[in-house]
C-alpha cells in the first residue's frame, strides 16, 4: 500500500496548495467528510430502524421514548457533524472555524435540549396518568413541566455563551436582578403561583374534601393555579386565593374516618328512678342496632332547670356528614319511639309556681 509521500510524488498535482491547503489535505478531508455522512446515514437508516423494531416488542415505552428522540435527529444535524470532522484535517479562515463550531454546538445543544423536553415530556404524562386525582392537579403538573422547560433554555443559552468565550457573569447578575424586579413586581401572582405549589405536595386537602375556613365549610370542587374554589352549603361558590389558603388553619372533613357524637336529652323530673335506671340501656341499645356506631357511653349527667340530662356519646365509622345526619336523625327517632313506649316523657322549658295560701 503507497504511502502518502509516495501518492505526492506519484501525482504531483496534490503538492498544490489551494486556500492554504495542499490538494490532498482537501481530498483527506472530503473523504472524512463522507465517511461521517455515509456512517451517520447507515445508523438512522438501518440500525435506528431495527431499534424501533426491537422496541416495539417490549412492554416500557420507556425505549419508544429515546428510540424516537434519536429518529428525530434530521439531515442538517448530521452535515453539520460531517462538516465539522473534516474541517479538523484542514487549516481554514478562523471566522469560518469559529462559525462552524458555533452550529456544531448549537446543534448539539438543541438536540440534547429536545432530548430533555421528552423525558420531562414523558415523566409529566406518566405522573398524571398515575394520578387519580390528576384533573385538579393537571394545572399544577404542567406549570412544573413549562419552568423545567424555561430552566432547561436558561441554561443551555448560558452554556453557549460560555463556550463562545464570553463573559457570563454580568449575564446571569442582570438575569438575577431582573428576576428580583419582575418578583417584586408580580409578588401576588407569584405567592399564589407558588402557593398552589406548597398545597399540590403538602396536600392539605384535596379536590371533594370537605373543609372549614374561618366561618365557612364547604367542599372543595377545583384547585386552579391561582386561586381554589369551594361550594358552600348555601348553593353559592366561594373563590380564594391560594396564597390565604396556605396561610390560614383549615380544618379538613375530607379525612375524617370517625366521628365522634355527642348529645343530650332531658326527661322530665317526674320521671321514676326505676325508670330513669332503664335509660341509658334503651339507648346503647338503639345506637348499637345502627350500622357503624360504637358506644362510648351513656350518662345522667346533671339535674338542669327544668329536666334530668343524659349526655350521650357514640362513634360513627364514616366522614361523610350525610351519612351521619341520616344515621342521627334514626337515632333520634327511635329514641322518641321507646320513650313513648316506656312512658318516659321527654322535657322542655316549663317552670312551676308554687302559691301558699
Amino acid at each position: 500500500m503507497e504511502s502518502i509521500n509516495q501518492i505526492t510524488q506519484n501525482y504531483e498535482f496534490l503538492n498544490i496548495m489551494i486556500l492554504g491547503n495542499l490538494i490532498l489535505d482537501w481530498f483527506i478531508a472530503l473523504g472524512v467528510f463522507f465517511v461521517a455522512w455515509v456512517v451517520l446515514k447507515i445508523f438512522k437508516a438501518i440500525i435506528v430502524s431495527r431499534l424501533k423494531k426491537l422496541s416495539k416488542k417490549t412492554k416500557t415505552d420507556i425505549d419508544d421514548m429515546v428510540i424516537n428522540a434519536i429518529a428525530a435527529i434530521h439531515w442538517p444535524f448530521y452535515f453539520l457533524v460531517s462538516i465539522y470532522f473534516a474541517l479538523k484535517f484542514v487549516v481554514v479562515h478562523g471566522m469560518v472555524q469559529k462559525m462552524t463550531y458555533v452550529l456544531f454546538l448549537a446543534a448539539i445543544v438543541y438536540y440534547a435540549l429536545k432530548f430533555a423536553e421528552r423525558i420531562i415530556n414523558y415523566g409529566t404524562e406518566v405522573i398524571i396518568k398515575r394520578k387519580e386525582d390528576a384533573e385538579e392537579n393537571v394545572s399544577v403538573i404542567r406549570l412544573l413541566n413549562t419552568l423545567a422547560k424555561v430552566i432547561l433554555w436558561i441554561g443551555a443559552i448560558v452554556l453557549i455563551l460560555s463556550n463562545l468565550g464570553y463573559d457570563v457573569t454580568s449575564l446571569v447578575a442582570g438575569l438575577g436582578i431582573g428576576g428580583i424586579a419582575i418578583a417584586l413586581a408580580l409578588q401576588n401572582i407569584l405567592g399564589d403561583l407558588f402557593s398552589s405549589l406548597t398545597i399540590y405536595f403538602d396536600k392539605p386537602f384535596k379536590v371533594g374534601d370537605m373543609i372549614a375556613l374561618g366561618d365557612q365549610i364547604g367542599t372543595v370542587t377545583k384547585v386552579g393555579l391561582k386561586t381554589t374554589r369551594i361550594q358552600v352549603p348555601q348553593g353559592e361558590e366561594l373563590v380564594v386565593a391560594n396564597s390565604e389558603l396556605t396561610k390560614s388553619q383549615l380544618r379538613n372533613f375530607g379525612v375524617m374516618k370517625r366521628r365522634r357524637a355527642l348529645f343530650n336529652i332531658g326527661v322530665t323530673y317526674d320521671t321514676p328512678v326505676v325508670k330513669m335506671k332503664k335509660i341509658p340501656d334503651i339507648i346503647k341499645k338503639i345506637i348499637e342496632k345502627e350500622k357503624d356506631t360504637e358506644t362510648d357511653r351513656v350518662h345522667f349527667k346533671n339535674f338542669g332547670d327544668f329536666s334530668l340530662g343524659f349526655e350521650i356519646v357514640y362513634y360513627y365509622n364514616s366522614g361523610e356528614y350525610s351519612d351521619y345526619l341520616d344515621a342521627q336523625q334514626r337515632i333520634n327517632l327511635a329514641i322518641m319511639e321507646q320513650f313513648e313506649k316506656e312512658g318516659i316523657e321527654m322535657a322542655f322549658p316549663t317552670q312551676t309556681i308554687h302559691v301558699e295560701k
